[in-house]
C-alpha cells in the first residue's frame, strides 16, 4: 500500500525478484478488501497515518517500509499499527526479497557467509577466497564479494588479476536496476566461481545500491556467497551483514589483536546473530584458540595454523585450497559444509 511513485517502483521491482505476486492499494479505502487476506501486507510510511485514521482490522505481518531518510520518524507510527517490522531501503531490500520469495514457493537456495579481520592484515581475504574455493570444488555456484577496498584486491589472491569483466567501479552507477543473470555473466569468472573486486583504480568504498543489486542477482543465481568486509562498516557492507547466515571474524592469536578484535566484534554484533572467530597462528606469547574465544565471548569456529605452501601459491597465482590439501583447506571444507548443510569429503574434488 502506497501513493509513493518511487516506492512502488521499487516494492514491484522486488517482488519480481521474488517471483511473488502482489496487489497494489494506493491507500487504506483500497486495501480494505485485501487487508485480512493477504500472507502479509507492506504499508509504504506516505500512508502509516492514513491507516490509523482508517482503522483497518488488526492483522500479523505488516511491514512498515520506506526510504532511507524518510522513515526515521514512523517508529512510534509503527507501534501503533502494530506493525512487526520496520524495513528502511535500500538496505532492507534484500530482507524484502526473501519475504517474497517465501510466499511463491520458490525456496532460497544461497547461503551467505561474512569475513571480516580483527584487524588489519589478519588473513580474512585469505580464508574468503579459500571458502569461495572449496565452495566451487565441492559444487557449488560461488560469489566471491571483495568489499574492503583496502584489501589489496581479491583478483590477486585469486590470481585472477588478468580475468577480464566487470568491477565495482563499473557498478558505482548501479541503482538495482539490472538483469541479475547478466550481471553474473558480466563479472569475472572461471567455471562456477565468480568475482566481484575492486581494480586499481581509487575508490573510496562500495555504492550500497551496487551491492543491494549483487546481493539480488546472487541470491538467484548462486548457491553460495561470500563476502569480504572491512572492518569499518560502510553502508554497503551492512548490507552484506545484514544478508549473511553466519560472520566469521579472524583474529591472530596476539594479545593487541585480541584487543582491537574486542571492538570489531561490539560493532558487529549489533548487524548479525551468528558470528564465530576463526583465530590464526601462529602464537608468539602462546595465546591459546580456547583463550581468545572466551576474551571475545563468541564461539571457536576454528584455527588456521601457519602454511608457507599456501603463501607461496598466492604468489604464483594458486588460489588458497585449490589443491583441496593442508589445515586451511580442512578447515573451510568444515565451514563450507556447516553453511549448506552438507557432509563434505575432502576427496570430492
Amino acid at each position: 500500500m502506497t501513493a509513493d511513485p518511487g516506492l512502488l517502483d521499487e516494492l514491484l521491482r522486488l517482488a519480481a525478484v521474488g517471483s511473488a505476486e502482489t496487489t497494489v492499494a494506493p491507500d487504506p479505502a483500497a486495501a480494505r478488501g485485501h487487508w485480512t487476506r493477504a500472507p502479509f501486507v507492506l504499508v509504504g510510511i506516505d500512508q502509516a497515518a492514513a491507516c490509523l485514521r482508517a482503522q483497518l482490522p488488526r492483522r500479523n505481518r505488516i511491514i512498515l517500509i520506506g526510504w532511507a531518510g524518510t522513515i526515521d520518524p514512523a517508529w512510534n507510527i509503527a507501534e501503533l499499527l502494530a506493525a512487526d517490522s520496520v524495513a528502511v531501503l535500500p538496505e532492507a531490500a534484500p530482507w524484502i526479497v526473501d519475504q517474497f520469495h517465501q510466499r511463491s514457493g520458490r525456496p532460497i537456495t544461497a547461503r551467505t557467509l561474512a569475513v571480516i579481520g580483527g584487524r588489519g592484515g589478519a588473513g580474512a581475504s585469505t580464508l574468503a577466497a579459500g571458502l569461495a574455493t572449496t565452495a566451487v570444488r565441492h559444487g557449488f555456484r560461488t560469489l566471491l564479494i571483495d568489499a574492503d577496498p583496502l584489501g589489496g584486491g581479491l583478483d590477486l589472491v585469486l590470481g585472477w588479476e588478468d580475468v577480464g569483466g566487470l568491477r565495482w567501479p563499473s557498478l558505482t552507477e548501479a541503482d538495482g536496476r539490472v538483469d541479475p543473470p547478466a550481471l553474473l555473466r558480466a563479472l569475472p569468472h572461471r567455471g562456477d566461481l565468480v568475482l566481484l573486486s575492486f581494480d586499481r583504480a581509487e575508490l573510496p568504498g562500495v555504492p550500497a545500491e551496487a551491492m543491494a543489486a549483487t546481493l539480488d542477482a546472487a541470491r538467484r543465481g548462486r548457491d553460495v556467497i561470500v563476502a569480504d568486509l572491512p572492518r569499518q562498516l560502510d553502508d554497503a557492507a551492512l548490507l552484506a551483514l545484514r544478508a549473511a547466515d553466519r560472520t566469521l571474524l579472524v583474529v591472530p592469536a596476539e594479545l593487541r589483536a585480541t584487543a582491537s578484535a574486542r571492538r570489531t566484534a561490539d560493532t558487529i554484533r549489533e548487524h548479525c546473530d551468528d558470528l564465530a572467530v576463526v583465530v590464526r597462528g601462529p602464537a608468539p606469547g602462546r595465546l591459546r584458540p580456547r583463550d581468545i574465544s572466551t576474551a571475545l565471548h563468541l564461539p571457536l569456529a576454528g584455527t588456521i595454523r601457519p602454511e608457507k605452501t599456501v603463501c607461496e601459491g598466492v604468489e604464483e597465482g594458486l588460489p588458497p585450497t585449490a589443491t583441496g590439501r593442508g589445515s586451511l583447506a580442512a578447515l573451510c571444507l568444515r565451514l563450507i559444509g556447516d553453511l549448506t548443510g552438507t557432509e563434505l569429503k575432502a576427496d570430492a574434488a
